[in-house]
């Protein structure tokens, strides 16, 4: 397997970029989440982005469980910093105490000029 370098900021929105272009992995499902994050498994992320509602019955909840379950086994993932960006105050508020229970870096983004709807799909 080569050993490829991968973007150090991970972006899980079903809906929203980065509208800089910076240069990250862009999850659009909590399912997506979960295979970066696994395929990230002992590798440095420098962000983590997270949206609470990922359309229709899916939300971040799976994801902020493997994080979760990782802190729980002594072996959580090497992240930076997590920055919630959702439209969602109570989501947003339940991820928020739930990482940092477990010792992760959680800043609100709520609102972050940094994520933004595209005019054209990416």
């Amino acid at each position: 397997m080569v050993n490829e370098k991968l973007p150090g900021i991970v972006l899980v929105d079903d809906l929203r970029s980065f509208v800089d272009g910076r240069v990250a992995h862009v999850a659009r499902s909590s399912r997506a989440g979960i295979e970066t994050l696994e395929r990230r498994r002992g590798q440095r992320l420098d962000e983590l982005w997270l949206d609470h509602d990922l359309g229709e019955d899916d939300t971040i909840w799976p994801v902020v469980e493997v994080l979760e379950r990782a802190a729980f086994e002594e072996r959580p993932f090497n992240i930076g910093v997590v920055c919630v960006h959702s439209a969602n105050p109570a989501g947003a508020e339940k991820i928020t105490q739930a990482l940092r229970r477990w010792g992760y870096d959680v800043r609100s983004a709520a609102g972050s000029p940094q994520v933004g709807y595209l005019s054209e799909a990416d």
